[in-house]
């Protein structure tokens, strides 16, 4: 559904109708062409000169085409010349076509009928002439004024008069828009001087008029970069970034949610309406008596008198409502105050212009100022009630809006808890699936941990019952290691004891060398003492010196391989001591035989008692590792049981090493049996 503003459609309404008087003035010249075509042809025999162009009508029955030609140029001429305008106004450009005997308010109604605006009384088209400005005076030819003569000439449509209370006063929302626009790139412009806190807000107005509602979602971080928000001076006051401006406008701009375009802009011109320089236009003026420079404001209250350097407070003010008279005299500005009593003001402008600017104003503001305190006319009626019904069903359509964007949010955070809700239900369900999947494989692989730890169990309890086997058979070990280990101490102490009676056996048969020795050196002494007298013997008898001069044998038994050599005839004395002599010799042979079985018997029970220590040892020490991987077993029972069998594999053979004693009676004994 489109709208068309009011501008729009008087547009559309003058266009239909300069339509329908042109269409008009074609129906009169085409009736015109009729009449003249029905009209009868009358003859007569009366002879009158002969006139071409008559008889061409009569005979034809329409007027000649040339005639028709020159009426079509008579038209054509009565078009009447137009020059260019160019309208400029806050939102907009426009161009028209105006003639040239148009007044200043035909110009002004066509611009205000374009735009759609019906309180016209506050604005005015302004141009720039010799760098002052003027206003285009509604009851002068357009031409006739001072303008540039530019084509297109440029017009400025703006508010030429200011409301004192913008919320009783501007009725229309064009008009409010328009004065929106103004003030706020016054504001910008630093014509109206604003503080940095009302800057803020008033921009945060502005970019709710703009915007509309502040969505986060949508309203990211910078989306006021490229907007003129804050005058520069209010920007170079603070040290501070625009990321930290938009931050402060914008926490200010997400407080005016619900806040319509009008609305918005309405706060912002009750806002601005306070500030000292709002509706102020200020002239340069001197004072005649001293010459100072001051400065004239004009505004919807009255007129003030500021100094050149403060155009906040003024020094001195007249309201409306205290001027009796105002009245100039080329350069010479009067104001007579109501009562009479006090000073006439005078001052000097720079031009007469100005001057007349001034006056304009002045007569402008003073209309206003009356027309407020009177009853407002029935078109400000008509346009207040339209106005009133147009907020109304704007609000109600507002409310309605609100409630259908209410209820569509609803819905939408409805639809988006039903969607999350589906979400939600879809990812229990699908976790619920996981959660039955992983409960069926935690099932079989419980299903397989319980076979397997029933294989282990019985495993174990085979284990447990080898282990009970293998401890039973550690304790007969272990008593029979104990029985062993008391078997090999007891043949230990017999070992022992066998080696004491070898000792003793060793001692004693030293003690027997000893006395052998002390026998055969008696012996040899007997043998030499017979040996003495059987040389003494023999040098008696031939046959016993031939006998007996042989050189004396290295053995015992040599003298013993000659009995043949005996005479025959033996003496008495010989005989008893061959005799003697025979018997010393078998008694060597018997003693040497003796010592040498005895020695033989020594030599075996010593190799006989060393292999009996070698085994004592070596069952010593067996027992020792069995006795240690007992106690290995009992602190470590997992690990695995070597065999008595497999220690002694391993086990190097000891080295024996006899008894120091046992050595030097061996060594004893030795040497003896070599003596001998």
């Amino acid at each position: 559904m489109f709208v068309f503003s009011d501008g729009v459609l008087r547009k559309v309404a003058d266009l239909f109708e300069s339509l329908s008087v042109s269409f008009r003035a074609l129906l009169e010249a085409s009736k015109q062409v009729s009449l003249a075509s029905s009209r009868p042809t009358t003859t007569t025999s009366k002879k009158v000169p002969f006139n071409r162009q008559k008889h061409r009508e009569i005979h034809s029955g329409f007027p000649d085409s040339n005639a028709a030609k020159m009426s079509i140029l008579g038209l054509k001429k009565k078009t009447p010349k137009t020059f260019k305008v160019k309208v400029t106004t806050m939102d907009a450009e426009m161009e028209f076509s105006c003639e040239v005997k148009w007044k200043g308010k035909d110009l002004f109604d066509l611009v205000c009928r374009t735009v759609g605006l019906r309180e016209t009384w506050f604005f005015g088209l302004r141009c720039t002439v010799k760098g002052t400005y003027a206003w285009l005076k509604p009851d002068k030819r357009v031409l006739d004024q001072e303008i540039p003569k530019d084509s297109p000439i440029t017009f400025h449509f703006l508010a030429k008069f200011f409301p004192e209370k913008v919320e009783e006063e501007l009725v229309q929302e064009i008009t409010q828009h328009l004065f929106f626009l103004q003030v706020k790139k016054q504001i910008l412009d630093e014509e109206i001087f604003c503080s940095p806190e009302a800057s803020v807000l008033l921009a945060s107005y502005a970019v709710q008029a703009k915007y509309g509602d502040y969505d986060p979602n949508f309203h990211k971080p910078g989306f006021l970069a490229q907007d003129e928000l804050l005058p520069k001076t209010v920007l170079m006051q603070y040290q501070m970034t625009a990321d930290m401006w938009e931050e402060k406008i914008t926490a200010w701009y997400a407080e005016h949610r619900g806040i319509a375009r009008d609305e918005a802009e309405m706060e912002y011109l009750k806002i601005a309406q306070d500030l000292e320089m709002y509706g102020v236009s200020y002239f340069d003026i001197t004072q005649n008596k001293r010459d100072t420079d001051l400065l004239l404001g004009v505004d919807a209250q009255g007129l003030h008198i500021y100094s050149p350097n403060s155009k906040l407070t003024p020094n001195k003010s007249f309201p409306w409502s205290g001027i009796r008279n105002i009245s100039y005299s080329e350069k010479e500005f009067t104001i007579k105050p109501l009562d009479k009593k006090k000073d006439v003001f005078k001052f000097y402008s720079s031009q007469l212009r100005v001057n007349k600017l001034i006056l304009q104003l002045c007569i402008g503001n003073h209309d206003l100022f009356m027309r407020r305190r009177k009853v407002d006319s029935i078109e400000v009626q008509q346009m207040k009630a339209q106005a009133k019904e147009e907020k109304a069903r704007k609000k109600m359509e507002r409310q309605i809006l609100s409630r259908e964007k209410q209820m569509r949010e609803e819905a939408e955070r409805a639809k988006e808890e039903m969607e999350r809700r589906l979400f939600q239900l879809q990812d229990e369900a699908r976790l619920a699936n996981e959660a039955l999947l992983r409960s069926e494989e935690t099932a079989d692989l419980l299903a397989e941990k319980a076979q397997i730890a029933e294989e282990e169990a019985k495993l174990l309890a085979h284990k447990a019952a080898e282990a009970e086997q293998e401890r039973q058979r550690l304790e007969v070990n272990a008593m029979k290691t104990k029985e062993e280990k008391r078997l090999m101490e007891q043949k230990m102490r017999e070992a022992e004891q066998l080696a004491v009676k070898l000792m003793e056996q060793s001692e004693r048969r030293l003690k027997e060398a000893d006395h052998l020795k002390q026998d055969l050196s008696e012996a040899r002494d007997a043998e030499r003492r017979a040996k003495q007298k059987l040389l003494e013997i023999t040098k008696t008898t031939y046959p016993l010196i031939a006998a007996y001069s042989a050189p004396p044998s290295a053995s015992v038994p040599a003298p013993a391989s000659t009995p043949a050599a005996a005479p025959p005839e033996a003496d008495p004395a010989y005989e008893g001591t061959s005799s003697r002599l025979d018997f010393k010799d078998s008694d060597m042979k018997r003693l040497s035989m003796e010592i040498e079985r005895e020695r033989l018997e020594y030599m075996e029970k010593s190799k006989h008692l060393q292999d009996q220590l070698k085994e004592l040892k070596t069952e010593i020490e067996s027992l020792k590792l069995e006795e240690q991987q007992q106690q290995h077993l009992h602190h470590h029972p997992h690990e695995q049981v070597y065999t008595l069998h497999d220690a002694r594999a391993y086990m190097p053979e000891p080295l024996y090493i006899p008894h120091a004693n046992r050595n030097a009676a061996y060594a004893c004994h030795m040497a003896f049996l070599e003596e001998v």
